[in-house]
């Protein structure tokens, strides 16, 4: 007779051996033989994760977690997931991804902690950024950054870092998903920390919407409507009340709304008049926004009377569109009054 036991379970490390092991295994993606350490990097990023958010057996030890984001920053090994990334196998990208919030979420010791970890090597973030050029890791790296814009510190470090301008590249890369993805990074960057925001903008005001005219006035639509949206969301927040003031005194600015109410898109047209109404709207219009409005007034007329109503629109919609009608109206009465 024969017979079979079950072989016992293979003791799982502990955080210190766990960091170290992963560590390892990073720096010998270096080697020449990558299959190997590939193999050993699955392995232990797959241990990362069990041990991060549990698994089918076992609920995630809370101090087993705090340890490993410890041992991890301690040991550099946060920069190898960054610096490696374009050297791993689509299974440890996608556990990789995973861990990342969890380990960014885990503020256990202000000296060891992954968002100031990060804060300090702020290379990291640029090489983040960078890799949108990178077909292969792009998505991935694009994940991480959105994690990272959580947290209003590193928010802040990717706004004033010298890569940030690289996203009014990637937003009209060629390649859809890419494009669409980092357009999905620079929403979040521009509206989900709003005081970040209105600081960084107070202070790159005229860089940043040098920049921003030229995704207006793309000439891909999707360029178009998805930039223009994002201003909306992120210039009539109240915390930017005061670069909605200034935006809406500069005729330059004017004019591209003018021109999107024209569109052939009719989500443009009714993006651009939300933006628009604020500009006819302002009681302290300065003269040359009133002298445009009056030359044009006929052209703006026509539009605002032909702008379709979009699903869910409500009555409110024709009343401010009205309302902006008349107000444009009463400026060329009182023009040819002065006048006459």
């Amino acid at each position: 007779m024969s017979f079979f036991f079950k072989p016992s379970s293979q003791s799982k490390p502990d955080p210190a051996e766990l960091a170290g092991a992963i560590k390892e295994s990073f720096l010998s993606l270096d080697t020449t033989t990558i299959a190997k350490a590939l193999e050993e990097v699955e392995k232990n990023v797959l241990s990362m994760r069990q041990m991060l958010s549990g698994d089918a057996e076992t609920e995630p030890n809370q101090d087993h977690i705090s340890q490993l984001v410890v041992e991890i920053c301690k040991g550099d090994v946060l920069a190898l997931f960054i610096h490696k990334l374009p050297t791993l196998s689509w299974e440890a990208r996608k556990d990789l991804m995973h861990c990342w919030s969890i380990l960014l979420r885990h503020n256990v010791d202000s000296r060891y902690c992954c968002v100031e970890y990060i804060e300090n090597h702020l290379e990291l973030l640029d090489f983040l950024i960078i890799c949108y050029n990178n077909k292969e890791i792009a998505l991935s790296c694009g994940n991480m950054l959105r994690e990272c814009i959580k947290y209003p510190t590193l928010a802040k470090c990717i706004l004033e870092s010298r890569s940030f301008e690289l996203f009014f590249k990637y937003v009209e890369l060629p390649t859809f998903d890419i494009a669409s993805d980092s357009l999905a990074t620079f929403k979040d960057l521009l509206t989900k920390q709003e005081m970040i925001v209105s600081q960084f903008l107070s202070s790159h005001y005229v860089q940043f919407f040098e920049l921003y005219e030229k995704l207006l006035t793309s000439p891909n639509y999707v360029t178009r409507r998805q930039s223009l949206k994002i201003l909306s969301d992120f210039l009539l927040e109240p915390q930017n009340l005061q670069i909605m003031k200034r935006y809406i005194l500069e005729v330059r600015f004017l004019h591209i709304m003018m021109a999107l109410l024209k569109d052939t898109s009719k989500n443009i047209q009714i993006s651009a008049f939300h933006i628009f109404k604020v500009f006819v709207a302002n009681p302290n219009k300065p003269r040359e926004i009133i002298e445009v409005l009056i030359d044009n007034h006929d052209e703006l007329l026509m539009s605002l009377q032909n702008l379709p109503m979009s699903k869910g629109e409500d009555d409110q919609f024709e009343e401010e569109k009205d309302l902006i009608i008349k107000e444009i109206e009463e400026l060329c009465n009182l023009s040819k009054a002065t006048t006459s």
